[in-house]
């Protein structure tokens, strides 16, 4: 299916690694000019040049953290007037709500809500004058089924949910679809690392904390980073247009649920 954005601009933030690079991947494979924008130069610059020889696409990269003002800064005047928006950070720490203080939330709510909402609010004017525009946020499958140590996203993510939800209504008449897609367990060196350090607590080899965690997933094996990029760049396609305001998740069918 030729999902119809060739030529279209995307910025992907937190492109180099795991989820990120899986959307910048799968958005440069239908022709979309692609700006991704991490942390690590060293990470970026591998991935970019990746990018660019399995795909052929024009790759731009900016080394700058999304989280703070001057990393935003950076990101929009590299990609001034983006069709495709793909808002992703870190999530926050695990733990005890009892440990975190007013500075720990606040982190939180500004990485993972007020950082997308802030990218949304300098790219969202711009996609309904041009009458073309998609936005996905990558949110977390605790949204649907919150996590107790993960009280942090769970929270911050959720708040980003809820101002999408009010939001989303209103752009979808220019051509504007806003998503947000819902990850479980996916093989990205941050989940690994998780398990590597929930091993460590439990005094148990990582192999076998790895097949638990994966034991709890009815697929019965971890997602991967391309099968994530390809559900978004069906979110972000001339297809999608009739779809806003919703949460995708995809998690292997760990959600027990129906709705």
């Amino acid at each position: 299916m030729d999902l119809g954005i060739a030529g279209r601009k995307a910025l992907v933030c937190a492109g180099s690694k795991g989820l990120g690079k899986g959307c910048a991947m799968a958005l440069a494979r239908e022709g979309a000019e692609v700006t991704i924008v991490a942390r690590g130069v060293d990470a970026l610059n591998a991935t970019a040049d990746e990018i660019r020889k399995a795909t052929g696409a024009t790759v731009h990269t900016v080394v700058a953290d999304i989280t703070k003002p001057e990393g935003r800064e950076a990101a929009l005047a590299a990609c001034p007037a983006p069709d495709i928006l793909v808002n992703n950070a870190g999530g926050p720490p695990a733990g005890d709500f009892r440990d975190w203080n007013r500075d720990t939330w606040i982190a939180a709510i500004d990485a993972n809500m007020l950082t997308p909402i802030e990218l949304i609010k300098a790219t969202v004017d711009g996609m309904m004058a041009r009458r073309f525009g998609r936005i996905v946020n990558i949110t977390s499958s605790a949204v649907k089924a919150p996590i107790d140590i993960l009280g942090l996203s769970n929270g911050a993510r959720s708040g980003l949910t809820g101002f999408v939800a009010g939001i989303a209504r209103k752009t979808v008449t220019h051509n504007v679809t806003i998503n947000n897609i819902l990850p479980g367990l996916f093989e990205t060196d941050t989940m690994l690392s998780r398990i590597e350090a929930m091993a460590k607590t439990n005094g148990v080899a990582f192999d076998a904390a790895r097949d638990a965690r994966m034991k709890t997933i009815p697929a019965g094996r971890f997602g991967k980073p391309d099968e994530f990029g390809a559900l978004c760049a069906y979110v972000c396609s001339a297809h999608a247009s009739f779809i806003t305001g919703q949460n995708f998740l995809i998690d292997g069918g760990a959600y027990p649920g129906t709705y």
